[in-house]
């Protein structure tokens, strides 16, 4: 065939080969017990991946943080994050396939020159990479201004994808230094998403905005009041962490483990006022990994699948068995659309289930509301990471080759082969689990990171008030 022709049937192709490859490595290396009808991993997707030693330092404290002891003594350095992302997203590039999703995640984001940042993130989307920013939110119009729009005044990207962070724990946020409760920051999200939203008024760029939480019991009954009050703020994806006992140990100030993850989901439900299925879709572990994908019409939230409706169960097999694999969120409409139809050509009971989904999910929600109302996506999930304690003995044992004997350790075994996040380490061709990397790795590399990258004293900063919050807001 004509080489143009070669090109367009391999951009059409419902999977890419090298996707197919990395999806059939990464299913290989699940542990047996997560290989269900429902995981997604190796069959739909490869999991999400983060940057690590690019930026590690933050002008906020939380309690607790994945941060280890020496983190804020390292400089930010704009050459050294690009230089890092492009050796890390190459890697991911070569071992993960195509496309995937990724954190530009390290210390907080925003301390990066304007243009770092926009480097940093172009050199991901160049890799394949659907690039997300994570910040705690403390950030002014013309910071998103500058990473949006270049120095020529063109727009930079069409559309950025932010993870804001924001709970009572987080100590420093400018206006509220150190709030008394979640409901104090209820300002500060919303002023955080109408930053992008004025940015798509005046320069067209869209945006995808997620909320995280870190929870212990010192806020974990204020969940559901937080749900109910920001779910229809503008952000498209709520994710809450349990704390665990990893990074610098100065700031472990409370019995975490006394949170458990029924309970935080149990608060989130309370807050969306329904349940929410989470063994319709597994990713990974589900010790580790809860996700609810979903819709509000109005007030109310409808969860596209449902675990324990037959008729769902086995419209996400068909899905999983035919559609499995297709990037949705990263390729362009006209050859998403052409390989939509390539699948439904070939199987065509799959168009079928997929008409009757849409129907039955009608008359949940009523055609009457769905004229009404705007649909609003918005996912919820929750990741729960382990103790540095047990991810370290566990994961010298498996570089080793050896199986753990003592229970605890056995499961963090099992959790780190099934794990859903992962870093890169182009020195040593590895890719490694998040839990390790904040709890094994991070101290040591940031050791080093300090030496290379040394803080230069400067006089302290005055923090200005943002917009006119303040403390009580």
């Amino acid at each position: 065939m004509p080489a143009w022709l070669t090109r367009l049937e391999l951009e059409t192709r419902p999977v890419h080969p090298e996707t197919r490859a990395a999806l059939g490595r990464r299913w290989a290396e699940l542990p047996e017990a997560v290989r269900t009808p429902a995981q997604v991993l190796g069959r739909h997707g490869v999991g999400c991946e983060g940057t690590h030693g690019v930026f590690p330092r933050c002008n906020l404290a939380c309690t607790p943080c994945y941060h280890s002891r020496d983190a804020n003594q390292v400089a930010v350095d704009g050459d050294h994050t690009t230089r890092e992302v492009a050796s890390q997203m190459s890697l991911l590039r070569k071992l993960r396939g195509p496309r995937a999703h990724a954190q530009l995640i390290g210390g907080e984001v925003t301390l990066l020159p304007p243009d770092d940042h926009a480097h940093a993130l172009q050199l991901m989307r160049d890799h394949g990479r659907q690039a997300m920013s994570m910040t705690h939110g403390d950030v002014d119009y013309a910071y998103l201004q500058a990473l949006a729009v270049g120095p020529d005044g063109r727009r930079r990207f069409d559309r950025l994808s932010f993870a804001g962070h924001f709970d009572m724990l987080m100590f420093g946020r400018r206006g509220i230094r150190r709030p008394t409760d979640e409901a104090s920051l209820q300002a500060y999200r919303r002023r955080f998403v109408d930053l992008f939203v004025r940015l798509q008024r005046e320069h067209g760029v869209r945006f995808f905005l997620a909320h995280n939480m870190t929870v212990t019991p010192r806020n974990l009954g204020q969940l559901a009041d937080v749900v109910r009050a920001t779910h229809d703020m503008g952000f498209g994806l709520f994710s809450f962490q349990p704390a665990a006992f990893v990074g610098d140990e100065r700031r472990w100030h409370e019995a975490f483990d006394d949170t458990t993850g029924d309970e935080v989901w149990a608060e989130v439900e309370k807050g969306v006022g329904t349940r929410l299925p989470f063994r319709a879709l597994q990713i990974g572990d589900e010790r580790c990994n809860r996700t609810t994908y979903g819709f509000y019409v109005g007030s109310r939230y409808f969860p596209v699948l449902d675990d324990e409706d037959p008729a769902d169960l086995r419209l996400r097999d068909a899905f999983l068995d035919r559609m499995g694999g297709i990037s949705f969120s990263g390729t362009p409409l006209g050859p998403l659309a052409v390989k939509v139809v390539r699948v439904l050509v070939r199987h065509p009971g799959v168009g079928c289930l997929l008409v009757d989904g849409a129907a039955r999910m009608g008359r949940r929600v009523g055609w009457r509301n769905l004229l009404r109302h705007k649909v609003r996506p918005v996912t919820f999930v929750m990741h729960s990471f382990m103790d540095a304690a047990d991810v370290g003995p566990a994961w010298e044992a498996l570089q080793r080759g050896e199986e753990c004997a003592e229970p605890r350790l056995a499961q963090t075994q099992q959790r780190l082969r099934a794990c859903s996040y992962a870093m890169a380490h182009p020195e040593s061709g590895e890719l490694v689990p998040a839990c390790v990397q904040h709890g094994v790795l991070d101290p040591v590399e940031n050791v080093e990171l300090r030496r290379m990258l040394p803080l230069t004293p400067v006089g302290r900063a005055s923090r200005r008030p943002v917009d006119g919050l303040v403390q009580g807001v």
